[in-house]
């Protein structure tokens, strides 16, 4: 299962009844953050889930708005007894603006690693989880994020007796291990069913919808897009500053066949992004326009 909790949905700059666009993402007790502007610790904190356990941070891009939050937060770990490695991932540029953010915060007990991603990696997230980025267009560098939890195959206990596999062993097999016993072995695929789809969502920010968000957002469960601009009378504008607008995001996320929307990253001069929301749902139905607090499990289509 993922959990996923939206903490902001402002852009630009925080408001006193909005904060900046986050997203909170925990597997199996592990957390992945997207995004940190400025006072994401403070929005945490009112949601209510714990910190020690953030063991990655994912960057959508460099912009003040969703990076300015790091330094806090980072020293927030520090009192929720963090010792383990925390790993801040981003595109091109983000070591310098890390760098430059750490003046202010020097000094932690626990060790934080940077690592730039380049469109197409594929890398580890805690809890299970795999990630994937693709380029958007924006005015700087800037990435899509896709997450993933992948189901393992249903393991066969009919086929496990008729290889004679003891039942000791059937937990090893299950975990993907070749086994032995009496001069005999079997592998993990001969006891285990076809593949099974598992859960993902996906997270979009600071972007115009380019081609390349297809195959990348394909049938995610959830995806959690901006649209900076409610009313598509604004669709020239979100074009100029690189953002979009409700319509746009809808297009998007029913073009890529996903099964709900979530809408952030919502202008400060757009002061209830509720009342645009029929813009989104005549395009995808399945539209949320997000707020501080939204929260939902992803889990796997059938429990057996």
């Amino acid at each position: 299962m993922i959990e996923a909790m939206l903490l902001g949905t402002g852009a630009m700059m925080p408001l006193p009844h909005r904060w900046l666009s986050s997203l909170l993402v925990r597997s199996s007790g592990q957390m992945t953050l997207f995004d940190c502007g400025e006072g994401t610790q403070i929005a945490w904190r009112s949601a209510g889930w714990g910190m020690r356990r953030l063991g990655a941070i994912c960057l959508s891009h460099c912009h003040a708005d969703h990076v300015a939050g790091l330094p806090g937060l980072l020293h927030a770990l520090t009192w929720a007894d963090r010792d383990e490695l925390v790993t801040i991932y981003g595109p091109a540029g983000t070591l310098r603006v890390v760098e430059g953010l750490r003046v202010i915060a020097p000094m932690l007990p626990y060790p934080v690693a940077v690592r730039e991603l380049a469109p197409g990696d594929v890398f580890a997230l805690p809890g299970g989880l795999t990630g994937t980025v693709a380029a958007g267009h924006h005015a700087l560098p800037v990435l899509a994020y896709r997450v993933d939890l992948p189901r393992a195959p249903r393991f066969e206990p009919e086929r496990a007796r008729a290889l004679g596999v003891p039942l000791e062993l059937w937990r090893r097999l299950q975990a993907g291990e070749m086994v032995t016993w009496a001069r005999r072995s079997a592998q993990p695929e001969q006891v285990m069913g076809p593949p099974r789809r598992g859960v993902s969502l996906a997270y979009v920010t600071d972007t115009r919808p380019v081609p390349g968000f297809l195959p990348l957002l394909e049938e995610v469960d959830l995806l959690v897009c901006e649209g900076t601009y409610g009313d598509s009378a604004d669709t020239e504008k979100a074009a100029r500053n690189t953002h979009m607008t409700f319509a746009e995001a809808a297009g998007l996320a029913a073009a890529a066949k996903v099964g709900r929307l979530w809408l952030t990253h919502f202008s400060p001069g757009m002061a209830d992004p509720g009342a645009f929301a029929a813009n989104a749902r005549a395009i995808f139905p399945e539209t949320t326009v997000g707020y501080a607090g939204l929260t939902t499990d992803l889990t796997f289509p059938d429990p057996s």
